[in-house]
């Protein structure tokens, strides 16, 4: 037998010619590194949908304090969320990640609690103060708001004893692969979705300008908003751009190669989406990661089940600002979105003439009556309408306003696409092995899932001997292989008989329910979560000074760094306010980068000061740190 097999229990079997065989049921020990796709949820709605499109896990926001102020949840909604997703072993993580209050620390940590009384697998935090505090015990992932970019500080975040660490998006598979090499804490990357011009936690413009903070879930998102790009006399060099405004993260072809440099949780942006979003791309990254799963000897999936799907998931039919991989594989040529914030979605051709109520395009997909579709009007602003009808490649939009020979058309809502999301569009089943033996005494139904969770039922033996044994057989057959709208579907199916009993179809289908639900209780009793209890320690951080930018806003997270060593700090940008020249924003993004301008590989004008101005006139300072290859945004006076 395989080293790697361990005996569950024997089965004999005999067939029709009185051939004798024993089916060995075993528990393989599989050493393969465990995969997650891990999807948003905005409420319960999106956390049940991102389970049944093939989630290995979900994050949820808690009432309070999660780092998007509009998508809190009830504690209520986030424990059927739990029920739902431990049914498939799949996994639910409390979002509690924006920096606290001295007021606030006492209620966070009784939501922490509540979280893990009702079954919530992990919590993601930012605030350092809440290791302080005496939590329950509950594994702790480091949220991407604590700037988790360097190996050093990583390092120092797994031995205070945080399980995860979500790293900075930034980041390069190389990076990502000296990380991995230097650490034994689990890493977990984005994958897809919106991207923060800065390095998140490290962004202080909305606080500064609105005084909505993004370290405590209110960002304005001023990144999303034109600018006018001057240099230092003041002149306009470009007018009205969205300068700060990035491109949608789409990891989609890489997962391969982030898994071999260390990733084992592979994250959909989110948590503000609509339902369809999380459907269609939580469908897409299971499919990718199926096919990279089912070829590999080194990887396993990290839940149970298999979906089935009842359309064929695409991103460029949800929500995008066109799509980068940003740094994974050095600087991507096209970070930015310039000349809209909003969601382009697929290019579908050229205009290629205009008439008073229908234009000619040079089609490059199929449109439906009902899409939207927009484009790039002659002043660069975005404009978008519904199309009234299509023939051949005449296109009838409710409106023309706008639309010129040359344009180019994309279509941003997908009519048909939609109505499919709208519905049942996927179907998550375990998979099960049923068992029916019968003797002189006893009737014995043994099932075993995929995860080798077995439930045995025990029936006596009373019924008569079948008149017709063919069709007693086959009706233990159809009956026994139903399962309904349980989360179950048999993939096989042994039936040994030493005589074949006739039983009506009720009572067999009785007895497969009762299998059933046991098999389902079984696998709740042996759904198992970690218990972890943090021990303070003093090792120290990596720094003797700290500014505004370690986000200190209570005296625990202060306390936090004082054990750690640290010897100075400053309090948090959100307390101390605006102070003279301070940076709002840390990048590696850099506009100059984009536009042409850079010294290092490009034409090294303009050669002096630049500056982003708003509608308002208000004037942010860019500096660039060539060297590192970095650019800030700069506060101007008081």
């Amino acid at each position: 037998m395989n080293a790697n097999l361990v005996p569950l229990y024997r089965i004999r079997y005999r067939d029709s010619n009185k051939n004798d065989f024993v089916i060995l049921f075993c528990i393989k020990m599989d050493k393969k590194q465990t995969i997650e796709l891990l999807a948003p949820a905005k409420n319960l709605e999106c956390g049940i949908a991102a389970i049944n499109h093939g989630a290995d896990a979900v994050y949820i926001a808690a009432p309070k304090f999660g780092a998007r102020e509009a998508a809190g949840n009830p504690i209520s909604d986030i424990e059927q969320v739990c029920n739902y997703a431990h049914r498939y072993y799949a996994k639910v993580y409390l979002v509690l990640n924006t920096i606290l209050y001295e007021d606030e620390l006492e209620q966070a940590v009784k939501i922490i609690a509540q979280a893990y009384n009702i079954g919530c697998d992990a919590a993601i935090i930012q605030d350092m103060g809440l290791l302080e505090t005496g939590l329950a015990p509950i594994p702790l992932f480091a949220s991407t708001q604590t700037h988790n970019y360097k190996v050093d500080k990583i390092k120092f975040l797994e031995s205070v004893g945080f399980q995860r660490i979500i790293l900075a998006r930034e980041l390069s598979l190389d990076q990502i692969a000296e990380i991995h090499r230097q650490t034994t804490v689990e890493l977990e990357a984005f994958v897809h979705g919106a991207l923060c011009v800065s390095y998140s936690g490290q962004c202080y413009m909305s606080q500064a300008t609105t005084w909505r903070s993004a370290n405590r879930g209110a960002c304005a998102q001023l990144c999303r908003l034109p600018y006018d790009l001057l240099d230092e006399q003041g002149n306009v060099l470009v007018d009205k751009k969205h300068f700060l405004s990035l491109r949608d993260l789409n990891l989609s072809y890489h997962l391969g190669e982030l898994m071999d440099a260390g990733i084992s949780s592979f994250k959909i942006e989110g948590r503000l989406k609509d339902i369809s979003y999380v459907k269609n791309i939580t469908a897409l990254y299971r499919k990718e990661l199926d096919k990279l799963l089912n070829k590999s000897e080194n990887y396993k999936k990290a839940s149970s089940g298999v979906v089935q799907l009842n359309f064929e998931p695409d991103a460029r039919q949800s929500f995008s600002r066109g799509f980068t991989s940003y740094f994974l594989n050095g600087r991507d040529k096209a970070l930015a979105s310039f000349d809209s914030p909003k969601s382009k979605g697929q290019y579908i051709g050229k205009a290629l003439k205009k008439e008073a109520d229908f234009f000619i395009i040079d089609l490059e997909i199929v449109l439906n009556n009902g899409d939207g579709i927009c484009f790039i009007d002659k002043s660069g602003i975005l404009q978008g309408t519904r199309i009234n009808r299509v023939e051949g490649n005449k296109v009838y939009p409710l409106n023309m306003k706008g639309i010129n020979a040359g344009l180019e058309i994309y279509r941003n809502f997908n009519f048909q696409f939609d109505k499919k999301l709208s519905g049942e569009s996927a179907e998550r089943k375990i998979a099960v092995g049923i068992c029916f033996e019968s003797s002189k005494d006893n009737i014995r139904l043994t099932a075993v899932d995929e995860d080798n969770i077995s439930a045995i039922l025990t029936v006596p033996q009373n019924g008569e001997p079948a008149k017709n044994a063919g069709r007693a057989l086959q009706s233990f057959r159809e009956q026994l292989s139903k399962t309904g709208n349980s989360i179950f579907t048999v993939k096989s199916l042994v039936i040994e008989v030493d005589e074949v009993c006739f039983y009506p179809a009720s009572q067999i289908n009785a007895w497969r329910r009762e299998l059933i639900d046991l098999l389902k209780k079984k696998r709740t009793e042996l759904y198992k979560r970690p218990f972890v209890v943090l021990e303070p320690n003093s090792i120290p951080y990596p720094g003797d000074n700290l500014d505004y930018t370690a986000n200190i806003a209570n005296s625990l997270a202060a306390k936090f760094y004082c054990r750690h060593r640290v010897k100075n700090f400053a309090q948090a940008f959100e307390i101390v306010g605006n102070v003279g020249k301070t940076v709002l924003m840390f990048n590696r993004y850099c506009i100059k980068y984009e536009m042409g301008f850079c010294p290092r590989k490009q034409n090294a004008e303009p050669t002096g000061n630049l500056y982003l101005q708003n509608s308002n006139k208000q004037k942010f300072k860019l500096v660039f740190d060539c060297t590192k290859c970095e650019m800030q945004v700069e506060k101007q006076g008081n």
